[in-house]
């Protein structure tokens, strides 16, 4: 129970921050600059941190070897472009002809759904699926449109975004250099923030925070390529048309936690039933099992103990996010709350956990 004096000072101090909030927001337009420098460079950040894992351990390998850690990230900025030339050269012609097939085609797609859907419907299927009340052909297509329209406005605003990748281009390979060449020394600046007393815990939490953003970045990214592999073998084994296409979407869309994984299966498994009925639910069946491989084999072996996290609460999180932020938080919200859950479990530990459990 508080004391007088300290249930005074608290009641003050949160008066003081809601004033505070209050001030702040009613000269907002002070901050609007920052916010969007921050908008600005925030794209740039999350790739560097992105791709500063998923270097940092061959660049330490290399200067392990004796090789300079500048000339070590020189070198693989070199074996970068050129790894980048080919996929322009040899996998981004038939990426971009199945792309613009695909586009072309829409109409004609979504036609011939519908002419699949109808003869579905006179089959019978759709009766014994649903009430005799309910128009389930009038809604999958209306559904299909909208998703075609969707997309298309999309990728019509997504063009006005092009002027913003030459900021990306530029920003991002020097802030990586900066990342790779100095980025364990911020670390250890941070630790010497605060106090003393405090700076063992700090440099222990440090270190957890970094191995587990490492090992699920890394985890990430080796688990959605198992998984793009997976894919792409079954749906060229059933000649599931724009399969490399799909799978390049699908793996992409894969690091959106949850959602992800259901929203790229939609345009898999609608393409498949454009060609007919059995390509659709073969094509579903192999992203079905693509998927517990993924969750229950790969999973498992590559992150270990390391990602504990109940899926009901990335489900919430996730949900949250897009609610709050949109792509950009979803993306980022599992390693933030992985950070933030590392920082008050030990902070916990520190001030609470003592008092709480001896009272």
């Amino acid at each position: 129970m508080f004391k007088g004096n300290s249930f005074v000072r608290i009641s003050i101090g949160l008066a003081l921050v809601l004033i505070n909030i209050y001030l702040l927001s009613r000269v907002s337009f002070i901050f609007q600059p920052l916010v969007t420098m921050v908008t600005v460079i925030t794209i740039p950040m999350m790739l560097s941190i992105f791709f500063y894992y998923l270097l940092r351990p061959l660049v330490n390998y290399m200067e392990k070897k004796k090789i300079n850690r500048t000339v070590s990230i020189l070198l693989i900025y070199l074996v970068s472009a050129a790894i980048l030339a080919l996929f322009i050269v040899g996998l981004w012609p038939s990426l971009r002809d199945q792309l613009k097939n695909l586009v072309d085609n829409a109409p004609n797609m979504i036609n011939a759904l519908s002419a699949q859907l109808k003869e579905l419907e006179q089959s019978g299927i759709f009766t014994t699926l649903f009430p005799e009340s309910s128009n389930p052909l009038s809604q999958i297509t209306e559904y299909v449109n909208k998703g075609f329209n969707f997309v298309t406005d999309y990728v019509s605003s997504a063009i006005s975004l092009i002027s913003s990748f030459a900021i990306i281009l530029f920003t991002f390979p020097i802030i990586l250099f900066y990342m790779l060449k100095q980025g364990e020394k911020f670390g250890r600046k941070l630790v010497h923030i605060v106090p003393k007393r405090f700076q063992k815990d700090s440099r222990e939490v440090v270190l957890e925070i970094d191995q587990a953003l490492s090992g699920f970045i890394v985890g990430r990214v080796i688990v959605n390529l198992a998984l793009g592999v997976l894919m792409y073998v079954g749906f060229l084994f059933i000649g599931l048309p724009y399969a490399l296409l799909l799978t390049v979407i699908a793996v992409i869309m894969n690091f959106v936690p949850f959602i992800g994984a259901i929203v790229s299966a939609i345009p898999i498994v609608i393409i498949g039933l454009i060609q007919s009925p059995s390509v659709a639910i073969w094509s579903l069946i192999i992203i079905l099992v693509a998927q517990q491989i993924q969750d229950n084999l790969v999973a498992p072996y590559v992150f270990g103990k390391k990602l504990d996290i109940h899926p009901l609460t990335t489900i919430i999180l996730v949900l949250g996010a897009g609610d709050l932020g949109g792509i950009i938080a979803i993306l980022i919200i599992i390693p933030v709350y992985m950070t933030f859950k590392i920082i008050l479990v030990r902070i916990y530990q520190l001030f609470f956990k003592d008092k709480w459990e001896n009272a």
